[in-house]
């Protein structure tokens, strides 16, 4: 049965141009990951987090068929049951070396990893602050805390130092924010999250999910990339976009690691993650960590990218990552490049409110390592002219 508001709120989406609906995307028959299948056709991808194309990795693969032969697919329970297989120590193990903490804890998502940690990390009477424009998961993990809850403007360090000050003494309080914000491409000022931490006697917990594999000297995010201590921070970050596999995790101490898994519900009540997934994931480190070149093929198929945008004209914002957006403006306008994109053999769909604020509709293009020269500038031909005839450049 359904509500009559269901069909008053999808008229309503479909009037202001905001409905969105499923689309069946298929592997590229040659598979080449830079690339997919709309309708019979092979379309070059610029909507995937998939940085360093390693979901295609003949090592990630061989190791999920490996893994499913020896455990079978399903976990059969959640890991405080019977679902801790050994690949997960393996894989906690592996990923806090990586990260540079004393331990690690896997979820099964990026969402749950969030929901799971911020609604349980501090005593309902203590103040959570977030940056606006903080992932859905990091807002929704804040709500859940119950906790005094408040947003301070993208990137403005000055209004976070005053909301702290106010805060009453010895009320316990974490700074939220992305590593990399995923609709605008710009990294986080952590530097300066980390002193006013310092100073307020607060927390920093920042959702490296954009940067992980990606940013740093050694790919370990945004840490890494600033030099900062890693025990300054909770990290969070995911398995499934630059890593090419599934899930993500939480990292930082000893002793945070044994309060999520008694008090993290996204953890405790959720069955574990495939045994192929998280042997998958291992692989995927071992490729990352030995074949650096990947991560420099991503970074200079980035910047050959944007400066080529740049020089036509377009509005990239402030991205400073391979997740590159371009500033539409209106809903209706953005919806009708994205499809002349397509028209044109180009996937990048168009990115609209709630997703992002009323009236920065954008074409988020994301780049991989695994694109041609070849691919990159017949992107940007088509945007060029794509541009000029709707009057953005």
């Amino acid at each position: 049965m359904d509500f009559p508001f269901h069909q008053d709120t999808i008229r309503q989406l479909k009037a202001d141009g905001l409905f969105r609906s499923l689309r069946r995307v298929e592997p590229d028959p040659q598979g080449r990951s830079g690339r997919l299948m709309i309708e019979g056709r092979s379309v070059i991808l610029l909507a995937s987090n998939n940085y360093l194309g390693l979901s295609d990795h003949p090592r990630v693969k061989a190791a999920a068929a490996a893994a499913v032969r020896r455990y079978g697919f399903g976990s059969g329970a959640s890991r405080l049951i019977s679902g801790n297989a050994p690949p997960y120590e393996a894989l906690e193990e592996r990923i806090a070396r990586f990260k540079q903490t004393e331990a690690a804890l896997v979820f099964s998502t990026g969402y749950m990893a969030n929901l799971g940690t911020l609604s349980c990390l501090i005593p309902s009477e203590g103040l959570l602050i977030a940056d606006r424009l903080c992932h859905a998961s990091l807002i929704d993990g804040c709500r859940a805390s119950g906790c005094r809850f408040r947003v301070y403007d993208h990137g403005d360090t000055d209004q976070l130092d005053r909301l702290l000050a106010k805060r009453p003494a010895n009320q316990p309080a974490v700074i939220v924010t992305d590593g990399v914000f995923s609709m605008d491409g710009d990294i986080a000022p952590l530097p300066a999250l980390v002193e006013i931490a310092r100073r307020h006697g607060a927390i920093v917990f920042v959702d490296d999910a954009h940067a992980m594999g990606i940013i740093g000297k050694e790919g370990r995010g945004t840490v890494e990339h600033f030099g900062l201590e890693p025990r300054s921070v909770i990290q969070m970050g995911t398995l499934g976009k630059a890593l090419g596999c599934f899930g993500a995790y939480v990292a930082g101490s000893r002793l945070l690691i044994d309060y999520l898994i008694n008090k993290a519900k996204t953890f405790i009540y959720t069955t574990a993650l495939p045994p192929a997934v998280t042997a998958a994931a291992l692989a995927a480190f071992d490729v990352m960590e030995e074949e650096p070149e990947i991560r420099k093929n991503l970074w200079r198929n980035r910047n050959y990218y944007a400066e080529g945008l740049k020089s036509l004209g377009f509005d990239i914002m402030n991205s400073e990552t391979p997740i590159i957006p371009i500033m539409v403006g209106d809903s209706r306008s953005a919806v009708i490049f994205s499809e002349r994109l397509l028209e044109n053999g180009i996937f990048a769909p168009a990115i609209r409110p709630p997703t992002v604020p009323k009236g920065t509709s954008r074409i988020r293009t994301t780049v991989m390592a695994v694109h041609s020269r070849d691919d990159l500038d017949y992107v940007l031909e088509t945007l060029g002219k794509i541009g000029r005839s709707m009057g953005m450049i």
